[in-house]
């Protein structure tokens, strides 16, 4: 069963899409998985973990590899944070299955992307939703990121989807402020910023928290932003808010946000800083040093010398 959360934030409100730990060998680090989770969890304030999603590297496991991924993260944290499944892809039929597959697994929800590269109509965006709302008894969070989908989820589209009771949230990566406020304002469904940059504004228009890449170094930060905001200290929110751009600057501008977040991870000497998948590349050390002078002017505290997780 799912941890209980906030009232009006069915997933919690500060959560982070998890990087996947891998080995040297290439095979995923499920130990280092449990490890990041619990970190994350216990030591970073997080109400709940996306886990198999794109800064998960998901397009590069294998659907065994995500259900044990999955289960290794559950195991370590599922009874105090919500842990939510990615399963969507451009592929009704197998994103079915992965929904199966994450509740089989006993995911707490489903992160539901749009179908990326085939472009679909908006009539079939409303037949994978649900398709896959109706597949589990899980509740859905979808996925709108017209960058990567190469489609957005129209808000007409989201109104007829916010009628099926499985569909709850959404994770946006629009940057539609004025959209999404009209459909919050029509609608039960729950928003979450899908984008680091415009956290603060997105909860300015009532969004419930954040599904965050920054949160793997600030997640602490973040959270506390949250709170500020809701308790009325908007002067506070914003101050985190401003020290925190150099963090944002450098993971999400930068370069390809698996890459930013696993080399910090890797200057912190955190589980997870270790090899990615191709076609994805390591962080040149160039990009490892201005990381490490960023990370320490938003007041995240680096080590001068760490032996990274993954070598141990």
């Amino acid at each position: 069963m799912a941890p209980s959360t906030s009232t009006g934030a069915p997933f919690g409100r500060m959560l982070t899409a998890m990087v996947t730990p891998f080995l040297p060998d290439g095979g995923v680090d499920y130990d280092g998985a449990a490890r990041l989770a619990t970190h994350l969890v216990d030591e970073r304030r997080h109400d709940g973990l996306v886990v198999n999603g794109t800064t998960g590297e998901s397009p590069t496991t294998s659907d065994e590899e995500k259900s044990k991924l999955l289960r290794a993260v559950i195991e370590a944290v599922g009874d105090r944070a919500v842990i939510v499944a990615g399963a969507g892809t451009n592929h009704t039929e197998h994103s079915l299955k992965l929904a199966r597959q994450a509740e089989a697994a006993g995911a707490h929800g489903l992160l539901v992307v749009t179908p990326y590269y085939n472009k679909p109509p908006q009539e079939g965006l409303v037949r994978h939703f649900t398709a896959v709302a109706d597949a589990t008894a899980l509740p859905n969070m979808l996925y709108d990121i017209p960058g990567r989908a190469g489609v957005p989820i129209q808000n007409d589209t989201l109104l007829q989807l916010a009628e099926h009771p499985r569909i709850v949230a959404v994770k946006d990566a629009k940057a539609d402020l004025f959209g999404a406020s009209i459909v919050m304002a029509e609608t039960d469904l729950v928003w979450y910023s899908g984008d680091d940059n415009l956290n603060l504004p997105w909860l300015s228009v009532g969004a419930a928290g954040f599904v965050s890449v920054v949160g793997h170094v600030v997640g602490v930060e973040l959270h506390e932003m949250i709170d500020a905001y809701r308790a009325g200290e908007h002067g506070r929110a914003l101050e985190i808010h401003r020290r925190l751009l150099p963090v944002v600057a450098a993971i999400m501008t930068r370069t390809q946000g698996a890459i930013a977040v696993k080399a910090a991870l890797n200057l912190l000497g955190l589980p997870g800083g270790g090899p990615l998948r191709a076609p994805l590349v390591e962080a040149s050390p160039e990009f490892a040093a201005r990381l490490r002078e960023d990370l320490t002017i938003g007041g995240v505290k680096v080590p001068e010398v760490v032996i990274p997780e993954v070598a141990r």
